[in-house]
């Protein structure tokens, strides 16, 4: 009878433990072996995407600190910089300014073989624009009734149009932002923009809001990744990702390295500018 309350306890405390780790911090070493096996998918989706001619278009946007350069990070980092092409604008151009709003996007679009990713985009204007004032709520509400049938033209020439919406906490936001003042890794993504656009949460909001409503189409629907758990958010965001881009294994010829001549054990008469080995 002993044995069998034990043998309970000990199941219950597991039940316990196990439910812990499902809902709680992911710790560094599960979360890099699931990125590890993620990474591989990526890289055979980039031979498909390039032995197919695919042309893909993924869309992050977000409030600040919400962890869009992390994500872009994770999902790039063992890609090829040439197939994965990263568009982060600045502000426009004076020039830029008095063009059609979306004329400077267009140039940047995928073309065979190529997956682009924004880290922000055209919703510029139906987010920090909107709500700091740098159009007008007319410019705002054409921009977004016009917007759905860019983004049909855009579907409808070929490219996988995929839009993501991270979606941060306001305990969580301050949390971050208040890290990036005194880390000297992290204080360039504090700016002047950011600081007054954390006063308008509300707005923020209610720009969004009305975004969804407006762009949430069948052709190019949002989807809202939770990014409180920057980790989770990853791995989530990229197995979803992965799931919305159909793809095999490119097909490829065995590698090899061949065979090198016999190398030369003098050495060379040049003298070269080494750097200094401190580590």
């Amino acid at each position: 009878m002993a044995k069998d309350k034990d043998s309970k306890k000990k199941a219950h405390d597991k039940k316990n433990e196990d439910g812990e780790k499902a809902g709680g911090k992911l710790k560094e070493k599960d979360y890099q072996k699931e990125l590890q096996k993620l990474h591989v998918e990526l890289v055979k989706l980039q031979e498909w995407v390039k032995f197919k001619g695919l042309k893909v278009c993924v869309v992050f946007e977000g409030r600040d600190g919400a962890g869009k350069g992390g994500v872009i990070k994770a999902i790039t980092e063992r890609v090829s910089p040439r197939v994965f092409r990263v568009m982060a604008l600045p502000a426009p151009s004076e020039r830029e300014k008095t063009q059609m709003y979306a004329q400077r996007y267009i140039p940047l679009l995928p073309a065979a073989g190529e997956i682009v990713i924004f880290d922000r985009s055209w919703y510029n204007r139906a987010g920090v624009e909107r709500v700091m004032g740098f159009c007008t709520e007319e410019q705002a509400r054409k921009f977004l009734e016009g917007l759905p049938l860019v983004e049909r033209a855009m579907v409808e020439s070929g490219i996988i149009l995929i839009k993501y919406w991270l979606e941060v906490s306001p305990d969580e936001q301050t949390r971050r932002l208040e890290g990036r003042i005194d880390d000297g890794r992290k204080i360039w993504k504090l700016s002047p923009m950011d600081l007054k656009s954390y006063t308008r949460w509300d707005d923020y909001t209610k720009a969004r809001d009305e975004m969804f409503a407006k762009t949430d189409s069948s052709w190019a629907p949002w989807y809202v990744a939770n990014s409180d758990d920057k980790k989770r958010m990853r791995l989530n965001l990229i197995t979803h990702l992965l799931s919305k881009i159909p793809y095999k294994e490119a097909p490829r010829e065995k590698v090899e390295l061949p065979s090198r001549k016999k190398v030369a054990k003098s050495k060379s008469d040049y003298v070269f500018k080494v750097i200094p080995e401190l580590f």
